[in-house]
């Protein structure tokens, strides 16, 4: 006799329950005798409620009934079997004028297969075993689902784990950027506090004019990066004095003498050489080597001018007067703010940048109260210097610019682009008193 085949697996496979029903004794002994196998318990029942009792008292796994039972019909009772416990293997046995019952029982799906009787025992242990089979292949998707499911869960903890573990990672890198920052700006104003005590005109001169420079670069709109490089600049704009005698620096530039005016104007040259080794002062360099440079051409070591000039040295340029003025190391005499700021009006267009001096001149001149508070202009009569009154929105209700904005001639252009691309007017609220209204364009 052929012996059922025990299931693939990498541990012995679990011992099978499979329950006969049948009202005839000696068709049970029958299909006893053709199972009889390792790895199979063998129950039987008489009936259908038999068989019910049975299932509700310990696990089964496949199910083979015969069709026609005085109690209950084996369709009825493995429609009850599918109900109760659907993941059991249910088999009929069936005769020939059986043959109907038994295909609506196959299209409810209630049957997994059928023998005619008489059965072949070979024919019999060929579909119980496939059985056992399927259901094992359906244990281990079911096993397989589950295992899955679990390295999910624990893939998502470990991903939530690590995302908190970068979070707080990179709120330590971040602290220590900060703090290394920090430390990076107080190094760099020791420095420039220990240069500047070779002259007492020049104590404090760094750290004013670096924290001008970045007042005035915030207000045209320069980047952080680009506010921290005028800062620095600030600091170090006098590091090429590190190569002028101790008696040329004790005297204002108005009273050095042809030889060592040459040396004095040497200085921005000299501090550019001194940061060539540093490679993130490059740009802090550049501003050092032009903060001497005027907007008509005529200042050194270059003769460089207007836009030929970058940006932050220009503003570098009028912080560093503004303060050279007041602290007396251009002239012996030391002056006011308010006859610094005017010597800075004076020089705009021809040693200073006009939308620099502008700036500069908004954001250090003290307010005057007016008797109107804000005028309407169109694009067109726009001059640089001029101060939102309030913010300017688009078409669509969309906020441009905030209230308090500075006025710049590449701004103002912008502005009158996107007038023109939008098709309509714009109308801006401009305060009083800053800068001075063109005459508006005819209109054709």
């Amino acid at each position: 006799m052929e012996s059922l085949k025990p299931i693939a697996s990498e541990q012995a496979p679990p011992k099978r329950t499979v329950l006969c029903v049948d009202d005839e004794p000696n068709v049970l002994s029958a299909l006893r005798r053709a199972l009889r196998a390792p790895g199979l318990h063998l129950l039987a029942a008489n009936s259908g409620p038999e068989a019910l009792a049975l299932l509700a008292q310990q696990p089964v796994d496949l199910v083979i009934s015969d069709m026609r039972m005085p109690e209950m019909l084996g369709s009825e009772l493995l429609a009850r079997v599918q109900t109760g416990w659907p993941d059991i293997i249910r088999v009929v046995l069936t005769g020939q004028a059986d043959l109907n019952d038994t295909i609506e029982a196959i299209n409810r799906g209630s049957i997994f297969r059928y023998l005619q009787k008489p059965w072949n025992d070979d024919e019999l242990r060929q579909v119980v075993r496939q059985g056992l089979e399927r259901l094992a292949l359906e244990e281990e998707r079911r096993a397989l689902l589950a295992l899955t499911q679990r390295q999910n869960d624990a893939l998502r903890d470990a991903n939530l784990l690590l995302e908190e573990r970068v979070a707080e990672r990179t709120a330590q890198l971040a602290g220590a950027h900060d703090k290394l920052k920090q430390t990076y700006i107080t190094s760099i104003q020791v420095f420039s506090n220990l240069l500047e005590q070779r002259s007492g005109r020049l104590v404090g001169h760094g750290r004013r004019v670096g924290d001008m420079a970045r007042r005035i670069g915030k207000a045209m709109g320069c980047s952080s990066e680009e506010q921290q490089d005028l800062l620095v600049a600030g600091l170090l704009h006098d590091i090429g004095f590190i190569a002028l005698p101790d008696h040329v620096l004790q005297r204002p530039v108005a009273r050095l003498a042809d030889a060592e005016l040459a040396l004095y104007r040497r200085h921005p040259l000299v501090g550019e050489n001194a940061l060539m080794a540093l490679e993130n002062l490059q740009a802090v360099a550049a501003l050092i080597h032009a903060h001497h440079e005027r907007h008509d051409g005529k200042g050194f070591p270059d003769g460089r001018a207007g836009a030929a000039i970058p940006l932050g040295a220009r503003i570098l340029a009028v912080a560093d007067t503004f303060d050279a003025v007041q602290a007396g190391l251009l002239v012996e005499a030391t002056a006011s703010a308010t006859q610094a700021r005017a010597l800075i009006r004076h020089g705009r267009g021809t040693q200073f940048d006009p939308e620099v001096v502008d700036v500069f001149l908004h954001i250090t001149e003290p307010q005057r109260p007016q008797a109107q508070t804000a005028m309407r202009l169109t694009t067109s009569q726009l001059v640089p210097g001029m101060v939102l009154a309030s913010e300017l929105l688009s078409s669509l209700g969309l906020l441009m610019l905030t209230r308090g904005q500075v006025l710049t001639q590449d701004l103002i252009t912008r502005i009158r682009d996107f007038e023109t691309r939008d098709g309509g007017q714009l109308v801006l609220q401009i305060r009083r008193g800053t800068g001075e209204p063109r005459e508006e364009a005819p209109t054709a």
